[in-house]
């Protein structure tokens, strides 16, 4: 199967040596003539039928993530089939044909967490192994540092594209479109602008295949916070006529969809507040281990109400949604700010890293929880579908449990898709929501002032 985009940019230029040809800004008679040549008719509407919207709906899509956790990149690969109903709840209208992740480069990791950090990269050391492209001790400017890191994320995720590939064996030129989000250095909605870093051009140019990046401005342009964007693909999979459903993502942060059951009420969507991203900095902090497996370490230590108290006290918490959250709101270093505080403030209380940890959780699953209660009950039929690494954290979805009483806690592998690669799988379905000139956004959910196409493409 040859790439759609390839069959665009041949037939573009073939319609286009024929309108040269036949003279058409030269008199309107022209176009007389040129419908009236039987060949030349032909080859224009052959033309015009295999535009770049065309025949996009059902054929083979990637989707790539790396989340705010930083904790690697995933690939899916998927074919999308909307005529498969999702009435029976429990098989989304798609089909998940292969996956991919691979964790990040430590030296790219490391430029991405300093980028996500107002003047981060100023406490950068020199890498371990001297680089020609890294930018030289002279050249320590955020600037700098983005132009490098979007063109080495792109180089680490052509890979992970390509290996995906070869795995799964399967021919680039059957693939419609790569949807790469990118990774977020700064989210500023309340200043109307948001970053992405990626260089969409490596990645068509590594892979021969064409890519949809850039999503969330868009929705910006027309008032929207430019997130959460998933909700829309929730919506599209897994909403029932029978039961409200709540999808939970914990990733680095912690997000909601409402999806309710009546299709007259608009589906809700939001950040809650912290997820993952503060229990893995924390962890790594004080011992050898990425994250938190299975929530062991956490479930060890003991609650810190007041300090549960103190950190619900963020600003964030309070305001009223649409709203999104990041690493400008929630870092390392305002959790080690807010227990200097805390010291401060109860000298007489003493804890261990572990209850610190036990407390973070205790965050995420509050947070979330509260908000969820907003909208659940026992006569919404209710049930709640966690998905993202958090879903993998067995004493936070315990947690969770014990604070949404009135319906049950699972994960989306109950709604067929594994709950790691939900947000995979989501950016291939915007991805080709972008393909089809169809909307990606949900108004209600950004706070946008209507719905649009998102993203911008980059033909191979």
């Amino acid at each position: 199967m040859t790439n759609p985009a390839s069959i665009a940019d041949t037939d573009h230029n073939a319609l286009a040596d024929l309108i040269m040809n036949n003279g058409l800004d030269n008199s309107t008679d022209d176009i007389d003539d040129l419908t009236s040549d039987n060949s030349n008719y032909a080859t224009l509407t052959d033309a015009l039928e295999q535009t770049v919207f065309e025949s996009f709906d059902d054929g083979l899509y990637i989707g790539m993530m790396s989340g705010t956790s930083l904790d690697g990149m995933d690939a899916a690969l998927c074919q999308f089939n909307p005529e498969i109903s999702n009435e029976g709840g429990t098989q989304p209208p798609m089909r998940l044909l292969a996956t991919y992740s691979q964790d990040f480069p430590p030296r790219l990791r490391e430029v991405l967490l300093a980028l996500c950090q107002p003047n981060g990269v100023k406490n950068l050391k020199p890498a371990a192994e001297k680089s020609k492209t890294e930018p030289n001790s002279e050249l320590y400017s955020e600037l700098d540092w983005f132009g490098w890191a979007s063109r080495t994320y792109a180089e680490f995720a052509s890979e992970v594209v390509n290996t995906l590939l070869q795995q799964s064996n399967t021919d680039p030129e059957s693939v419609l479109a790569i949807g790469c989000h990118g990774q977020t250095v700064r989210h500023r909605p309340q200043m109307g602008f948001t970053l992405q870093l990626v260089d969409a051009n490596i990645i068509a140019e590594r892979t021969g295949i064409s890519v949809v990046n850039d999503f969330r401005r868009r929705d910006m342009a027309v008032g929207g916070q430019g997130a959460p964007l998933v909700p829309a693909f929730h919506q599209a999979l897994f909403a029932n006529p029978d039961s409200t459903r709540v999808l939970l993502n914990l990733g680095g942060i912690a997000n909601i969809t409402v999806l309710p059951a009546n299709e007259k009420d608009q589906v809700v969507g939001y950040d809650t507040g912290p997820a993952n991203l503060l229990l893995d900095a924390w962890i790594s902090l004080h011992t050898d281990n990425a994250y938190d497996a299975g929530g062991a370490w956490a479930q060890s230590g003991t609650l810190i109400e007041p300090l549960l108290q103190q950190l619900l006290a963020h600003p964030f918490f309070a305001q009223s949604h649409p709203k999104s959250t990041g690493r400008e709101d929630f870092n390392l270093t305002w959790l080690q700010n807010e227990l200097q505080a805390f010291e401060q403030a109860n000298a007489n209380i003493s804890y261990s890293a572990a209850d610190v940890q036990a407390t973070l959780t205790e965050l995420t699953a509050i947070s979330a929880s509260t908000q969820i209660n907003m909208f659940v009950s026992p006569a919404k039929n209710s049930s709640v579908y966690v998905c993202g690494g958090g879903a993998l954290n067995d004493y936070l979805m315990t947690r969770l449990q014990a604070h949404l009483p009135h319906c049950t806690v699972k994960t989306t592998e109950y709604l067929g898709l594994a709950p790691t690669w939900v947000e995979a799988v989501a950016f291939a379905w915007l991805a080709r929501q972008t393909l089809m000139g169809e909307t990606g956004n949900l108004p209600a959910v950004t706070g946008a002032n209507k719905g649009v196409v998102l993203g911008q493409v980059c033909f191979s």
